[in-house]
């Protein structure tokens, strides 16, 4: 016969799990962000903390011309973009619009990001709900009131879905950390971070 304590150790232990298995699951958030070519936008905020999730991709256009050869003929509204799964407990949509503006691109370039240029290169926010886009457009607001930058904002807030690139574009710093393209254009910025948001810095 099982004693009385063993049961009453037994169905705490029953109710520790069944509070597990319904607990809350970890709730993250998705952001998606157009700076110009997505190696390099996509590099800095995977070195950010509360960052679980970058992916490049496409933004503003079909589902038809999401594919890299389409966008690269500057006629499909597309934007490279990438999409960043976070956690808002550890980063806010605010902290993560400082560093797209500061350290992935330069928002006062017009359909380019340094060497290259088109409209697929443009500096757009795509927020993801109604929050976002008010987040949006009040850090944009601020941005141009600060006068940081001598040029206008060129940033737009748009709308549109995301659609990820091809696996040859995933990881592309990670994966070829001594490309020209890279070594020139993208190392420097993943250093910025480091320097300018130490706090918020991950390896």
């Amino acid at each position: 016969m099982i004693s009385h304590s063993a049961r009453t150790a037994a169905m705490a232990i029953l109710c520790l799990l069944a509070g597990a298995a319904h607990a809350s699951p970890q709730r993250y958030e998705r952001a998606v962000l157009a700076g110009g070519c997505f190696w390099g936008v996509e590099a800095v905020f995977e070195h950010v903390k509360g960052v679980r999730d970058v992916v490049s991709g496409y933004a503003g256009g079909a589902a038809r011309d999401a594919h890299y050869s389409a966008v690269s003929s500057e006629r499909t509204g597309h934007a490279e973009a990438v999409r960043i799964t976070y956690d808002p407990k550890q980063i806010s949509y605010a902290q993560l619009l400082r560093i797209y503006a500061t350290v992935a691109h330069d928002p006062t370039q017009v359909n380019r990001q340094g060497p290259d240029v088109g409209p697929s290169y443009r500096s757009a926010i795509f927020p993801q709900n109604a929050a976002q886009k008010q987040v949006a457009e009040r850090f944009l607001a601020q941005l141009r009131a600060s006068k940081v930058y001598k040029k206008p904002i060129a940033t737009r807030i748009e709308r549109g879905p995301f659609y990820p690139a091809e696996a040859s574009h995933q990881d592309f710093m990670r994966r070829h950390p001594f490309h020209p393209y890279i070594v020139v254009n993208d190392r420097p910025k993943v250093a910025k971070l480091k320097r300018a948001f130490p706090q918020l810095w991950k390896a």
